[in-house]
């Protein structure tokens, strides 16, 4: 079976990089910055949604299914870059050549990648190979890579299952919780930037995992109901990371309770 990564990214906004292109002092501080770029956003477009550019990522959060294996984490420590645990991310890619599944990953999550990995110069030729790769196997990737919208080397379950339609788009935590899933626990989008600025990075990457399991969950039904797995398949991959969850359980609590809720 090929590796499966299922990931999920937190970000906040990038204060620095709004000073740069609004010429703000540095004396203004990070709130007033944030608030002042949405005040601009809005104005422009009636939303105080960021351009993807203007996202400083915080966490990115994976689970990696392979061989016989799940692992479940956040990339790097509290203490790491965004360079660093963006190169991390890429990093995997690499060495796994997984699907990579995500929940709106097309639109949100890979081009904040995208731009911040041009940002910091974080080099990655196998995410970008698209057939003209010194990969052995780089021909493949003409017709099946990273990058094309309807490839299968990226799998994003809410552009998929929406048939590519924004207006059919639903919230991950909505179909999480009606497939049975925890959903959402602790915090959900817009309040990683208040958390953030409390200093509570470790809530933050705790909840980017929760969404990193439920998106890899809602892939497993997906891949039931579309044949990739039968219904004894199906039961077995839920249980395997079920049981994976209870044996880091006690070392994590954010853990205890998605269990509880799943249960």
């Amino acid at each position: 079976m090929m590796p499966i990564l299922a990931f999920d990214i937190e970000t906040v906004p990038d204060v620095q990089a709004v000073r740069l292109l609004y010429g703000l002092p540095e004396n203004v501080s990070d709130e007033e910055v944030a608030e002042y770029a949405a005040q601009q956003r809005r104005a422009k477009t009636g939303s105080d949604f960021m351009q993807h550019h203007l996202h400083r990522v915080v966490a990115v959060s994976c689970c990696l299914r392979w061989g016989e294996r799940i692992h479940i984490g956040t990339l790097g420590s509290e203490q790491d870059s965004e360079a660093s645990v963006i190169a991390e991310f890429f990093r995997l890619v690499g060495e796994y050549t997984p699907r990579l599944v995500s929940w709106n990953g097309g639109g949100f999550d890979l081009p904040v990648l995208h731009y911040r990995s041009l940002i910091h110069g974080v080099a990655a030729p196998r995410y970008w190979d698209v057939g003209n790769g010194d990969f052995h196997d780089s021909r493949d990737f003409k017709w099946d890579n990273y990058l094309n919208r309807y490839h299968q080397r990226h799998c994003d379950l809410m552009d998929m299952l929406s048939l590519y339609q924004s207006r059919a788009a639903v919230p991950l935590d909505d179909m999480a919780k009606l497939c049975g899933f925890p959903g959402k626990l602790g915090m959900d989008g817009s309040q990683v930037w208040t958390a953030f600025q409390a200093g509570n990075l470790k809530e933050i990457r705790d909840y980017c995992e929760t969404d990193a399991a439920n998106t890899y969950l809602v892939y497993l039904r997906f891949c039931l109901i579309s044949g990739a797995l039968d219904r004894e398949s199906y039961e077995a991959e839920t249980e395997k990371l079920r049981e994976y969850l209870y044996g880091i359980a006690s070392e994590k609590p954010h853990w205890e309770e998605f269990l509880e809720e799943w249960s």
